[in-house]
């Protein structure tokens, strides 16, 4: 299980009143250890690794309001609306770093070697979005979010010869601040 927190940064600009074009990026990453069960080096020791995973989009989206996010009064005011649901798709780029480190056991002939092994670059992803904004105040919203991210890689042959590609596809749930300038 690779799950882990993710942070995140938007930036909205607004084509019209209910659609706007969202810059972003984030980072997740995480670390994991592991052991084989069944076999131990030729020290008597666990044979352990450490595996290490990070993803990082770059990606242009399309957001759109499925009701006014607020009204304008006049010429100087706008009222946000309390609650301003919202869907959205896009597109960009990721990249990724998939690393395995520490000792690895051949079955075949019943070796155990310390090795690095590591595929990272950069690929094309596309997500789909829906979320809401609850205003607190006109210029401040807490946004909440259910985003889905697809992708795959392939690993370097070099170190993960004979390897399907690797997918970068995942579910993320957010909460977060909306600064509205």
């Amino acid at each position: 299980d690779f799950s882990g927190p993710r942070i995140a940064a938007d930036l909205g600009l607004n084509v019209t009143p209910r659609v706007q074009v969202v810059l972003g990026t984030a980072y997740s990453g995480t670390e994991k250890s592991s052991e084989y069960r069944d076999w131990v080096d030729n020290k008597d020791r666990p044979i352990e690794q450490t595996t290490t995973f990070e993803r990082i989009p770059a990606t242009a989206s399309v957001k759109a309001y499925i009701n006014s996010p607020g009204n304008a009064v006049g010429r100087f005011a706008w009222v946000p609306s309390r609650y301003a649901p919202y869907v959205g798709a896009g597109g960009g780029g990721m990249w990724y770093r998939f690393r395995q480190e520490g000792d690895f056991f051949n079955s075949e002939t019943f070796v155990v070697r310390s090795d690095l092994l590591e595929s990272k670059g950069w690929t094309r992803t596309a997500h789909g979005f829906a979320g809401v904004d609850l205003s607190l105040s006109p210029r401040l919203a807490i946004t909440t979010e259910g985003r889905y991210d697809w992708g795959e890689a392939r690993l370097d042959p070099r170190a993960f010869e004979g390897f399907e590609p690797i997918d970068l596809s995942g579910l993320s749930a957010t909460v977060g601040i909306h600064i509205r300038l």
